[in-house]
């Protein structure tokens, strides 16, 4: 069987040697939390009774429940319909354009957001769609963005109907999500909320009346602040090999749906090796049985004339609707091995190789497409692969000094850069999924482990899955573990000193531990934590989290490819911006002659489960996933 190859740096490499050109480097996003508005209904059916007094006043209580508990950080809006006219058919055509942008969402203002959702009175017409579009248009034009729409009914003023909104604001590339409350609808009602959700990957949920009202809205709220950030350069995979868009090295944006199979080509010299990475995010959903919560992913690799290759890999996430990262990684040695020059030999030697990726199974309430990133390097041989592999893992040191406060990201890209060894503390709320990102050169290795504090609930309130997982610079599990959080204090991992990685060396893929195997690449490693929903319908109150970092090793020299580096083979000349927590973006970068300690960014990446395809060897794997 060959030997499985860890991404090495054909996504941040422009392999000269090769005459392949530079791929862009994968930029951190700057956000930590997706500028969210609320979207509230103020139609006059919201005056009907609810125990809170009318479903108004309900609405209106969770709204505030959610901007007492929202980070500050958060930058939250709200937009309203219905409050200028009477819901009478002589006011129909006034009615269907009102709606009302209270707040931007540019910040959080506990105060004026509390006010504005105050003074809203409930008389007119449901204009949902409009309301939709001109909510998405206030919103920043770039990043992650999210909407949450809570509605007592059927849009009453279509066209547009909402659903085709909520799918041409998708068709238009935005990285929106909108989530869907239907507050004691109708089926009716219920098949559109539902629709315009599925139609952006985002979640629909019911709130019976106005308690699971203000138990909802704050939590679906909460966690569309930290949505899942796709992000890389538009691309369309085809249905079939034969047209399939040829990628070169670089960071790709694509969209998939339930059960398709989608093909990119690929051109490899003779004598590389190249990586296929796909990434997939899967949204946080309620009320999934855990026996239907199961997504598969597989990949699969064909050569000239699309012959099959027989190098298959499949992965599967048990718990997809907590949002977490589903990843899948392998690569591809065919145009290393020397071809006879038989015509029968479609997967040797140099040419042209097809990738495919198909979203096998499906979980319930998942949505008809999610986006896929793609992640395509090319790496050349080594004529110097450097140290031979140090299998002793990292020693984790409890870390001395102060707590520094941070915010994990909401997704690969938004990963938190942790700088050094030390102790560094974050809230988590029910259903969050968070990132976090250490850079390790070659020689170099890491220790951790996540403390989670009692948060004063008890019972089935307070209980959830809790579990983080250490990932390669390719967005490859490593590792991971999880328990069981019952509002009381806990660590991970539960029985072992720490989370660790061995001192990253090139050599370490050649090592029979498959977990070693994975690190063989310097760059950034990534850290993910996850506070899963609660068991029963709670609280929602958010959890101290903190995460002891040990970094060791002195900086080496790696490898050296054939054919030279030309100052940045398995490094760009520029690195990423590289956010520290608390300050401000700042680039930095540096490459050797003729050996590599370059670092190799790799985002993966809705709400979360990420899958990563690497087109590879003759393998065929399926492993539960973070259970």
């Amino acid at each position: 069987m060959p030997k499985l190859y860890t991404v090495v740096t054909g996504f941040a490499v422009g392999l000269i040697g090769l005459a392949c050109a530079a791929p862009p480097a994968i930029a951190e996003s700057d956000q930590q939390y997706a500028p969210t508005m609320l979207i509230l209904d103020a139609s006059g059916s919201m005056q009907r009774p609810d125990p809170a007094g009318t479903m108004m006043d309900a609405a209106k209580n969770a709204v505030r429940a959610f901007v007492g508990s929202a980070p500050q950080e958060a930058k939250v809006g709200l937009t309203t319909y219905g409050t200028g006219t009477g819901n009478t058919e002589a006011e129909k055509a006034v009615g269907c354009q009102d709606v009302r942008i209270l707040r931007e969402a540019e910040g959080l203002d506990r105060g004026a957001l509390t006010s504005a959702v105050d003074g809203i009175q409930a008389r007119g017409w449901t204009p949902m769609g409009t309301a939709l579009r001109q909510a998405a248009e206030s919103l920043p034009d770039s990043g992650a963005r999210s909407i949450v729409l809570v509605s007592d009914g059927d849009d009453t003023c279509s066209p547009p109907e909402p659903c085709d909104v909520a799918r041409e604001l998708k068709q238009q590339g935005l990285d929106l999500v909108v989530h869907t409350i239907g507050f004691a609808v109708d089926e009716k009602a219920r098949a559109q909320l539902d629709c315009m959700a599925k139609a952006t990957g985002g979640t629909y949920s019911d709130a019976a009346d106005g308690p699971a009202l203000e138990r909802i809205l704050p939590k679906v709220s909460t966690a569309a602040l930290r949505n899942y950030q796709a992000e890389g350069t538009p691309i369309s995979g085809a249905a079939s090999y034969d047209k399939a868009p040829v990628a070169t090295a670089g960071h790709y944006l694509d969209t998939i749906g339930q059960r398709e199979t989608r093909y990119y080509a690929v051109d490899v010299p003779a004598g590389a090796t190249a990586y296929f990475s796909g990434i997939v995010s899967f949204p946080r959903v309620s009320g999934v049985s855990i026996t239907n919560d199961i997504n598969v992913l597989e990949t699969k690799v064909y050569g000239r004339d699309g012959a099959d290759c027989h190098s298959r890999e499949r992965e599967q996430e048990t718990r997809s609707s907590d949002g977490v990262a589903l990843t899948i990684t392998e690569s591809w040695d065919g145009a290393t091995k020397q071809s006879s020059g038989a015509a029968d030999e479609k997967c040797v030697g140099g040419g042209r190789y097809y990738f495919s990726v198909n979203w096998d199974t499906v979980s319930d309430g998942a949505p008809e497409r999610l986006p896929l990133e793609v992640l395509v390097g090319i790496e050349p041989a080594t004529t110097d692969s450097g140290p031979a592999p140090v299998l002793t893992e990292t020693a984790f040191v409890d870390p001395a000094g102060v707590d520094t406060p941070v915010t994990g990201g909401g997704s690969f890209n938004a990963a938190t850069t942790l700088d050094s060894s030390g102790r560094y503390t974050d809230t988590l709320r029910p259903g969050e999924y968070v990132f976090y990102r250490v850079r390790l050169e070659w020689g170099q290795g890491l220790a951790y482990r996540v403390h989670y504090a009692a948060n004063g609930v008890r019972g089935t309130d307070g209980v959830s899955n809790v579990s983080t997982s250490l990932y390669s610079p390719l967005a490859e599990e490593i590792t991971q573990d999880n328990h069981v959080y019952l509002g009381e204090d806990g660590v991970l991992p539960t029985h072992d000193p720490a989370i660790a990685t061995v001192p990253i060396r090139y050599n370490n893929r050649e090592a029979n531990d498959s977990e070693v195997r994975k690190q063989s690449v310097a760059g950034w490693y990534y850290i993910a934590v996850k506070l899963g929903s609660t068991a029963a319908e709670g609280a929602n109150a958010p959890v101290p989290m903190r995460l002891d970092l040990t970094v060791t090793g002195t900086p080496e020299d790696g490898p050296t490819y054939a054919g030279g580096t030309g100052g940045g083979v398995l490094g760009e000349d520029k690195s990423p911006s590289d956010k520290q927590a608390g300050e401000s973006d700042t680039a930095a970068g540096e490459s050797d002659n003729g050996s590599a300690r370059g670092w190799i960014v790799v985002a993966a990446g809705a709400g979360i489960g990420i899958a990563v395809v690497c087109g590879v060897a003759l393998l065929l794997l399926l492993r539960r996933r973070r259970g």
